[in-house]
C-alpha cells in the first residue's frame, strides 16, 4: 500500500478579522454616512443605539445591554460601579488578555490571581474560594476561548460570600451556558467586538450586560460624562465619553444578526480539527468542542513533557517548515512589564503557570477551508514527529 500523499505546500496566516464581514455591514456604515450628508444629518441622535442594545440582550439573554467603544472600557466603568477602595481586592485568573486584571489595578484595587480550572482554562471556582478574604470586593471569571465557565459555581460563590462576579466575556458572543445565553450572569458581563473577535463593530467596540437595571443606569450615566437623559438634562456623577458611534452601532446589528451563522462555521472547523488531533498525544486538544461553545479560538496545548521542547522552538518549526502561523493567547498576566511594580497575588497557580507556556491558538477562521484544516492538522503532526526524532 502506497503511503499517502503529504498535502501542497500552503501559507496559513493567523487572520485579524475573526468574523465575516459581508456587503449588508458596508450598507449599513454608508447608510449612517449618507444620511450625514443631509442638511439636518449629524452623528449624535442614536436610534442605532438603542436598537443594537435591544437586539443584543436579547441575544445574550440579559435584561439590559449598554454598548461602549470596547471591552476594557465595559470593564473599567463595572469597576468604577463598584466604588473601590485602597485595599479592596479582585480576585482573576491569569490566564487572560492583560485589561482583565490591569482594569481592576487601573481603579486602585489590588489583584489576587486564581488558578484555572486543568480541563477548561477556566476560572476555577474551588480556587477562587481559597483566595476570597474579608478584603475581596469582586471577581472576574473569564469565558475562555468561547468556553462558558462554571457560571453555577460562581452563583454559589456569590450567594456564600456576598462578592460581585463580573464575567469578561470579550470572547463569548453567543456563548451558551446550559442552553442559556451568558449575559444575564452574575452582576455584569463585558463583551468584546474588535476586530479578531466573533463580530466586530468597524474594528472596536464593547457592551456591558446585566439583570441589574439599576447598575445597567449607573453605566449608562457614566459612559456620557454623568448625563441623565430627561425632561430635564443632570449630570449626577462624575464619567466620561465611552461611548460607541451612530456607524459602529449600525454595523454591531448587521453583525449580530449573523453571529449565529458565524459561530457554526466556526464550529465546523473546530470538530474537524478536533477529529484530526485525535490520538496525537503530545497536543492537549481543548475542551467542549460542541453545541454552546462560542468557538472564538481553538487553544491547544503542547504536551512539552512528551515533546520535549519549548512552545517558541515548536511554533517556529511549524512556521518555518508548513507556514501555519498561530498565537498564543496568553501569557501570564502578571509577566507583562506593567505589573513589575504592582501588588499582586500570583500564589498557588500551577496550573496557569504550566499551561501559560502550553497554549497555542490555532489558525481556524470562518473563511479557513476544509482542506486548509486538514493541511495544518497534518503539520503540526509533521512537526510532533520532526521534533520527537
Amino acid at each position: 500500500m502506497k503511503p499517502p500523499v503529504p498535502p501542497a505546500k500552503r501559507s496559513i496566516p493567523f487572520l485579524a478579522l475573526g468574523g465575516v464581514w459581508e456587503n449588508d455591514d458596508v450598507e449599513a456604515a454608508e447608510n449612517v454616512l449618507r444620511a450625514a450628508l443631509r442638511p439636518d444629518g449629524n452623528f449624535f441622535p442614536l436610534p442605532e443605539e438603542a436598537a443594537f442594545q435591544s437586539a443584543l440582550a436579547k441575544h445574550e439573554g440579559s435584561a439590559a445591554a449598554v454598548v461602549v467603544n470596547s471591552c476594557g472600557t465595559a470593564l473599567d466603568l463595572c469597576m468604577l460601579a463598584l466604588d473601590l477602595k485602597p485595599g479592596d481586592e479582585v480576585i482573576v485568573p491569569g490566564l487572560t488578555f492583560v485589561c482583565t486584571a490591569g482594569a481592576a489595578v487601573a481603579r486602585g484595587a489590588r489583584v489576587v490571581f486564581a488558578d484555572v480550572d486543568p480541563v477548561t482554562l477556566c476560572l476555577s471556582p474551588a480556587a477562587v474560594e481559597a483566595k476570597i478574604t474579608a478584603r475581596t470586593k469582586a471577581v472576574i471569571p473569564v469565558h475562555f476561548a468561547g468556553l462558558a465557565c462554571d457560571i453555577a459555581g460562581f452563583d454559589t460563590l456569590a450567594q456564600r460570600h456576598g462578592v460581585k462576579i463580573i464575567y469578561d466575556a470579550a470572547h463569548a458572543v453567543g456563548t451558551r451556558y446550559r442552553g442559556q445565553g451568558i449575559g444575564g450572569a452574575g452582576l455584569a458581563s463585558c463583551y468584546s467586538f474588535q476586530s479578531n473577535k466573533n463580530m466586530t463593530c468597524l474594528g472596536e467596540g464593547g457592551a456591558v450586560t446585566t439583570n441589574d437595571l439599576v447598575l445597567a443606569e449607573k453605566v449608562r450615566g457614566l459612559k456620557t460624562f454623568g448625563y441623565v437623559y430627561g425632561a430635564q438634562l443632570r449630570v449626577t456623577q462624575i464619567g466620561f465619553n465611552y461611548r460607541m458611534t451612530k456607524p459602529q452601532c449600525a454595523v454591531g446589528l448587521t453583525q449580530l444578526a449573523k453571529i449565529d451563522r458565524v459561530i457554526a462555521q466556526r464550529l465546523e472547523r473546530f470538530v474537524q480539527m478536533h477529529a484530526l488531533l485525535e490520538g496525537v498525544e503530545e497536543i492537549i486538544r481543548p475542551a467542549g468542542i460542541e453545541a454552546g461553545h462560542g468557538c472564538h479560538l481553538y487553544v491547544a496545548r503542547l504536551d512539552t513533557d512528551r515533546l520535549k521542547c519549548t512552545r517558541g522552538e515548536f511554533l517556529a518549526q511549524l512556521k518555518e517548515r508548513w507556514s501555519v502561523a498561530c498565537a498564543h493567547h496568553y501569557p501570564a498576566v502578571w509577566t507583562w512589564e506593567a505589573f513589575a511594580g504592582v501588588d499582586y497575588d500570583n500564589r498557588d497557580t500551577p496550573v496557569t503557570q504550566r499551561a501559560a507556556q502550553q497554549v497555542v491558538s490555532l489558525p481556524l477562521f470562518p473563511s479557513t477551508t476544509a482542506e486548509d484544516v486538514g493541511y495544518i492538522a497534518h503539520a503540526i503532526k509533521e512537526t510532533v514527529a520532526a521534533v520527537k526524532k
